[in-house]
């Protein structure tokens, strides 16, 4: 009763269905491990700012590059403000007692002594950076030589939150904190970093540190899952439709078994066609017949006469 998975229509679905099932449960757990790693490297990551919180700052040269181990630590510098070069950045967002509400980084550029610039985030303000009133509210950096420490930060990217890379702003206004953005403004090299300073000065409210990029439980991670989802469903959809089309055919080749297949409709039969065609001829035959009669009673009716 089995024997059509023997034809090669039905080889075909279960070579298909051997290869598919395997590769989707496959790649649904793929992505599963990638939604894990990123569980356990935003954890490592927690962890690793909750140390940096209590641990002693170290000099910003030897953390650099800034990579996800490095990111978020105390880094200390030296130097003095470039008071020329104040810079303000707008729609970014901050978390307090309110909820969230939006405002403006104060960034101002430090001159260290092996001539570098660091980028340092000295606070946040509420408000609007094109705003007379509130960047009115701003403190001037301090003066002369100055050690800061802050949490160590990598350049900002255009997939970054609160970014604004497509230009356009005001002057004194900056919308990605990275030294791209800065080697056309200032006459001096700059770090490819930035600090967020552990204690702001009043009015100015300290930024929070961000994790590193790749490192939390973004878009991406949820996007891991999803799929994981997906492909595990693919997985049971093969399954599914394989038992369907087998016991459709298993069916049918038992119907076939007991003789129990649909009837054909009858063919109509040519000897029916034809007799009727014959019987038509006699008939015509006979009206033949009635002309040559008719023409004797007319005969006969002509005689009497």
């Amino acid at each position: 009763m089995y024997r059509f998975l023997l034809t090669p229509r039905w080889w075909g679905i279960n070579v298909f269905a051997v290869l598919a099932i395997p590769f989707c449960i496959f790649m649904g757990s793929w992505q599963l491990g990638r939604f894990e790693d990123r569980v356990a490297t935003h954890q490592q990551q927690e962890d690793r700012s909750d140390r940096a919180k209590t641990a002693a700052a170290r000099p910003v040269e030897s953390l650099l590059p800034v990579d996800k181990i490095t990111s978020g630590r105390q880094a200390s510098a030296r130097g003095h403000y470039d008071t020329g070069h104040q810079l303000l950045v707008p729609s970014r967002t901050l978390k307090d007692h309110h909820g969230e509400r939006q405002g403006f980084y104060v960034l101002d550029l430090l001159r260290t002594d092996h001539g570098k610039a660091l980028p340092v985030v000295r606070g946040w303000l509420p408000g609007d950076a094109g705003s007379k009133a509130d960047t009115a509210k701003v403190p001037a950096p301090p003066k002369g030589e100055v050690t800061v420490t802050g949490a160590l930060q990598a350049s900002e990217n255009q997939g970054t939150d609160g970014v604004q890379a497509g230009g356009g702003l005001p002057q004194g206004q900056l919308g990605m904190i990275s030294a791209a953005s800065l080697v056309n403004i200032v006459p001096y090299e700059v770090y490819d970093a930035w600090i967020t300073l552990t204690d702001a000065q009043a009015p100015l409210r300290a930024v929070p540190p961000a994790a590193a990029e790749g490192s939390g439980l973004d878009l991406k991670a949820f996007q891991n899952l999803g799929y994981t989802g997906e492909w595990f469903v693919f997985a049971g959809f093969v399954v599914f439709m394989w038992f369907r089309l087998f016991r459709r055919e298993a069916e049918a080749a038992k119907d076939a078994a007991l003789g129990l297949l649909p009837e054909a409709a009858p063919e109509p039969e040519a000897g029916v066609e034809v007799g009727a065609g014959a019987g038509d001829g006699g008939e015509a035959e006979a009206g033949a017949g009635d002309g040559p009669g008719e023409g004797v009673d007319e005969a006969a009716g002509v005689g009497r006469g």
